[in-house]
């Protein structure tokens, strides 16, 4: 399989996934997909740009950096960059997902998830 289509599949899978948190009021878990959906469609635009394959790395600053699509973004994609990289709560302790899980409310998740969406439209169409 391409992969660039590999990632963007996985990608709108995690979005429907994302969504479906969203209606179970799954806070923590919103954010997490979201941040899996930027994560995999930045490694669907360095597949697409780049002969080297993405780093196994979830930091989405450094993914961003390195196939350069930064210097393509606005200021405030980057700064939702920013904003979602906490939110890859894989192999965080039980503490810190508490903290976080604080600071995520329907209103914010549903700002995550629209925005996340937004933003990998625009991914989609630098392909």
């Amino acid at each position: 399989m391409d992969k660039v289509r590999y990632w963007i599949d996985l990608a709108e899978y995690d979005l429907v996934t994302a969504e479906a948190m969203f209606e179970t009021k799954r806070w923590l878990y919103v954010g997490f997909m979201c941040h899996q959906v930027i994560e995999k469609g930045i490694k669907a635009y360095w597949n697409a740009n780049l002969t080297t394959e993405p780093p196994y790395i979830h930091n989405l600053i450094r993914l961003n950096e390195g196939c350069g699509l930064d210097k393509l973004m606005t200021e405030e994609q980057l700064d939702f960059i920013d904003m979602m990289m906490p939110l890859n709560i894989e192999a965080r302790y039980p503490s810190y997902k508490d903290e976080l899980f604080k600071t995520l409310t329907a209103e914010r998740c549903r700002y995550i998830v629209e925005t996340t969406k937004k933003i990998f439209v625009w991914i989609k169409d630098k392909l």
